[in-house]
């Protein structure tokens, strides 16, 4: 038992590192992809296709990154993903130095495979982990982005002309983030399954799926992503449209960062405490803060408080959304389950980065809130549903 327990405690660890750096390399492009966008897109209201494209890449990845790892290990696979995070970085350097717009989104998609692997750290955690521990494994891997917050926008500014093309240094950089994952994951030690789905053990996907657990759970993240990422991916674009410098579009996207996984130090132990339903009413709750607040004003505190209560509110959202989802399902239905729900999450970033940046084209900042709005109160309704309901595998929840 001691062995198991200090194997865990060293997974988490390093998973907790490689977190850190990939989520590192995300608040860097959170931080300037837009604004690339801007420079190299000649239709303007295209900034933001780039980052779009690199949430498809995401979305694209979620499926097949979860079979390859339930054949060939979770480690093969994270480390297969640093590779192409690696040359994901070294394209989008050449295409901000070329000044090639399909270039830099080619770079971003394969950013977004790089991503599509990393989304099953918290999962990765999650395996070797005991019941009592799973919740504070997944929120500890989380945690991991709290060194992304302090360092991700920091290199962004430090790279930001580090060569005579702008940008062209901030992307230069992201190349080694991956690599250090690299490094790292021969560390990890998480074993491979014994046994493949068999349709005697694994229900089918639909019958999954229509449990009120599972269903709210992914509900829970598309909301939690899609809201989060509607508003922040709008963000740089909002504070350049109302004259912010760059470093103040930075100090903002650190906090929104710091926001999203500094109460993965706690989330866990909110959810033992409170039960995973409560946690995630809470952060519904504080989206509909962010939206008040954002709706107040445009003065660099407003997107300040904004992003991040909206970190914060994503962070108890999306915790808990995992550590319901795994409530869900055998093991035997873990991979298909799993990839649905990150499949579901990142297709709806893409539709939200993507519609974010023309609604804030077009419309401004504020129909950018408001459109955020239908989608949290149908989040809230679900959540109230799902307290109501008292079949057995919902009542101790």
């Amino acid at each position: 038992m001691y062995e198991v327990m200090k194997h865990t405690k060293t997974n988490v660890m390093i998973l907790a590192l490689c977190q850190a750096f990939t989520i590192t390399t995300n608040a860097i492009v959170l931080t300037v992809s837009g604004l690339a966008g801007l420079m190299l897109a000649s239709d303007k209201s295209l900034a933001n296709v780039p980052l779009a494209l690199q949430f498809f890449g995401t979305a694209l990845t979620a499926v097949p990154a979860s079979y390859f790892m339930r054949r060939h290990g979770r480690r093969a696979g994270f480390m297969l993903g640093a590779v192409i995070g690696v040359i994901g970085g070294i394209i989008c350097t050449i295409a901000v130095h070329t000044n090639t717009f399909w270039l830099f989104g080619l770079g971003g998609f394969l950013l977004g495979v790089f991503n599509g692997f990393a989304l099953y750290y918290r999962f990765a955690a999650a395996d070797t982990a005991s019941v009592e521990f799973r919740s504070k494994a997944i929120s500890l891997v989380l945690a991991g982005g709290v060194l992304a917050a302090i360092i991700g926008p920091e290199i962004a500014k430090f790279s930001r002309d580090l060569f005579a093309t702008e940008f062209a240094g901030t992307y230069m950089s992201i190349t080694f983030l991956p690599l250090i994952c690299f490094v790292l994951l021969p560390m990890v030690r998480i074993p491979l399954e014994q046994k493949p789905e068999t349709s005697s053990k694994s229900r089918k996907l639909a019958v999954i799926m229509r449990q009120p657990i599972v269903a709210v759970a992914i509900l829970g993240g598309v909301v939690s992503y899609g809201v989060m990422s509607f508003l922040m991916t709008a963000t740089p674009l909002a504070m350049h449209a109302h004259s912010h410098i760059f470093s103040d579009t930075a100090f903002v996207i650190q906090w929104h960062v710091l926001g999203m996984f500094a109460p993965s130090f706690v989330t866990g132990h909110l959810i033992n405490r409170f039960g995973v339903l409560r946690v995630m009413m809470t952060g519904v709750i504080l989206n509909f803060l962010c939206v008040a607040i954002n709706l107040q004003g445009t003065a660099v505190g407003h997107f300040w408080l904004g992003l991040l209560l909206l970190g914060i509110g994503w962070n108890f959202l999306f915790v808990g959304s995992t550590t319901l989802l795994t409530k869900g399902y055998s093991e035997a239905e873990k991979a298909k389950t799993q990839a649905i729900n990150e499949f579901a999450v990142f297709s709806t970033m893409v539709i939200s980065s993507m519609s974010s940046g023309k609604i804030q084209h077009y419309f401004g900042w504020q129909i950018v809130n408001y459109g955020s709005l239908p989608f949290l109160l149908i989040m809230l309704l679900a959540i109230l549903y799902l307290q109501l309901q008292k079949g057995r595998e919902v009542h101790k929840i």
